[in-house]
């Protein structure tokens, strides 16, 4: 149980250092093969802490990415990561 705790406490912190700007989202999806908070946290809650993004932009940027909205960041592959950083530029 404090593995778990653990676990969601990092994941927290990395969504809310992405909301204040200190990490961007670029960074973050290059590192999700390396780091397990990132690789285990959804690639839509990612995107839905980023500023101006919400639910239906994330959702037609997946769906125009072709990423199932289940699709956890470590499963992407480099060339989704890659649509993906585009269309957020």
């Amino acid at each position: 149980m404090a593995k778990a705790a653990e676990a969601r406490k990092a994941r927290s912190e990395l969504l809310a250092s992405i909301k204040s700007g200190k990490e961007s989202i670029e960074k973050v999806l290059k590192q999700a093969k390396e780091n397990k908070t990132i690789g285990k946290t959804k690639v839509t809650q990612l995107l839905k802490a980023v500023p101006g993004l919400g639910a239906v932009k994330v959702a037609a940027l997946l769906e125009q990415a072709g990423i199932d909205p289940d699709r956890r960041a470590a499963g992407l592959g480099e060339r989704q990561r890659e649509a993906l950083i585009d269309a957020l530029k």
